[in-house]
């Protein structure tokens, strides 16, 4: 590994700690107001982060940590779905499953207009993120090997 590859997963790596830090504080917070009927207009501003913070701290570790992974333990790039498949042969996940179900919840944050929907959003991503909190956790453990030589 190089020097520039390391300090990319070193810099990568705080970008992901600091955007988990945000979605659990917003985890928090929207667990506590729970899912209702309606929402007074803070709430639904709370939910509206959480959901934010929710489908960034998917893409960086999908999208940047997931891919640098890869690069550095020499596996091929793929598509989303075969770089979830390797997150979990590697254990850095749970379920490939459960991280399509999350990226999927993702676009549906980036592309979803009906307020109807955004309950079963609010809902969905409740319940999916102790899965991503989990698998940061995981990935930055792995990521130790790089980080502080072995």
């Amino acid at each position: 590994m190089t020097d520039q590859m390391q300090r990319l997963l070193v810099q990568e790596l705080k970008v992901l700690n600091d955007a988990r830090d945000v979605l659990l504080y917003s985890f928090k917070k929207c667990t506590a107001i729970g899912i209702k009927e309606t929402f007074e207009p803070e709430e639904l501003e709370s939910f509206e982060s959480f959901t934010g913070r929710f489908a960034r701290l998917s893409d960086i570790l999908i999208q940047k940590i997931f891919r640098l992974v890869d690069e550095l333990d020499l596996d091929s790039r793929g598509t989303i779905r075969d770089r979830i498949n390797r997150a979990e042969k590697k254990e850095l996940i749970d379920s490939s499953d459960v991280f399509v179900e999350i990226r999927m919840v993702r676009n549906d944050i980036a592309h979803e207009y009906l307020p109807e929907a955004i309950h079963d959003i609010f809902e969905k991503v409740l319940t999916l993120t102790p899965h991503l909190l989990e698998s940061v956790e995981r990935t930055i453990m792995y990521c130790k090997k790089y980080t502080c030589g072995g």
